[in-house]
Order: structure tokens, then sequence, then C-alpha cells
């Protein structure tokens, strides 16, 4: 099998807080897949790692008056002062290629703790703002990001005229309003809808077709990028 540049790193930023769950194991399919495809995959597992959510003030230096996080955010970029764990995570945010965002669809949208990441994680000074603009003139212009979850309901209830409507409607929000915002280029995302639904046999399916998708989008992303295909084997997943 031939892969691209085993350089390009991508970063799953993984949302469940059941390790043997199947949004788990889709999440492990993935980074396999991106392994095969030639990446160096970072993990980051926010409910193991007790990733902490709230965007409070106790983590900048004290202020009097108001409290404005994203001008606390472009103080503590500008001064160096940006809480620990955020530096952290900031660095590996802006160190991958690629942005895989797993996660169970809760209440249409992401889960308190991954949306908390975006929060204290996208800070401003640091991918836009400051000396970076929005979209394409944002700090990740050039990067890819893309969803990868699961949901409740069937894929039937999120096409136009189902129960719930258009998938694209819900996750506009997320595609736009946070990723394209930041500079991202968004690939399409990789969805199992209603594994609880499903038999061992379509779980076990359902993930060689998580893994199929994945490695797709892995080989059109480096297509587009011009990049040379180099031997697989030689990345490795961290965490």
């Amino acid at each position: 099998m031939s892969t691209f540049t085993a350089a390009r790193t991508a970063l799953i930023v993984h949302a469940h807080p059941e390790p043997h769950s199947f949004s788990t194991a889709q999440m492990a399919a993935a980074a396999q897949s991106l392994v095969e495809a030639g990446y160096r995959v970072d993990v980051l597992d926010l409910y193991a790692d007790g990733w902490a959510p709230v965007l409070a003030r106790e983590e900048f230096a004290p202020v009097e008056g108001p409290f404005k996080p994203q001008v606390e955010q472009m103080r503590a970029v500008e001064e160096g002062t940006l809480d620990a764990a955020v530096k952290a995570h900031l660095d590996r945010l802006l160190a991958a290629d690629l942005l895989v965002l797993s996660f169970p669809m809760w209440w249409f949208s992401l889960p308190a703790v991954l949306k908390g990441w975006v929060d204290r994680v996208f800070v401003m000074g640091g991918v836009f703002g400051g000396d970076h603009g929005l979209f394409g003139d944002a700090a990740l212009a050039g990067n890819r990001a893309m969803l990868l979850f699961t949901t409740g309901g069937p894929s039937e209830s999120f096409q136009p005229g189902g129960a719930f409507g258009p998938m694209d409607d819900f996750l506009f929000h997320i595609h736009r309003g946070m990723l394209e915002f930041v500079g991202f280029q968004v690939l399409d995302p990789v969805i199992t809808y209603g594994p609880a639904r499903m038999t061992d046999r379509e779980r076990t399916a359902a993930l060689d077709a998580v893994k199929e998708s994945v490695a797709r989008l892995a080989a059109d992303a480096g297509a587009t990028a011009g990049l040379t295909p180099t031997p697989a084997g030689t990345s490795a997943v961290t965490s």
C-alpha cells in the first residue's frame, strides 16, 4: 500500500466517557486508518485526561473590572501566560496538519467537554485575531479538519423531510462557526448512524466502513496537497 508523506500529523480530539463505546472503537479505527495512510497520529482523549471544559477567569492573570475572555486570551498569548494545559493543547493543535473531532452527537451538537475544548484552545490571538485574521487569513489556513461521530437516530431521520431534518443544518455551526472560522478546510464528515441499534456484525462492518472513509479522505487530502507517496508503517499513535 502506498501512502503520503509521514511528516504529516493528525490530531484526534476524542470526547466519549466510555472507553468501550462504539464511538471510542470508531476513533481507534480512524486512527489506525490514518497511521496506515502515513500520518503520525496524536490522540487527545478529553474524558480520560480529565479535561476541564470551563473557560474561567481563574486561568488568567488577575484583572480589574469586567472579565472579557477574548481580551484576556489575547493578553495571555502576548505575555506568554496562557494556562499550561491550554498552551500544551494549543501547541499540539498548531502542529497538526489534520484535526479530527471524534464524538457522539448529543443534543444535535458537540458534547460539553468538546465544546469546552474549543472554547479554551481556539485561543484569540493564537489561532485567530491579533496577528491573525479570520477564515482564510486565520492561523490554521491550509490545514484540514473533519468530524467523526455517531448518532442515536437512523440516517433517514437526518434527511430532508426526515424527523430531524438535514444533517448539514446541525453541522453548520461547527463547520463554519468553529473550523472554517479559524482557517480549516473542512472535509466531509464520517458518520455512523445509530450504532446502538446494530448487531455485532453490523458494528464490525460499520468500523470497516469508517476505516475506508477515513483512508479515502486522507488520500484525497494528500493528492490535493501534492504530497509524494512514501512507504507505510512509519507512523505512530501517541496520546
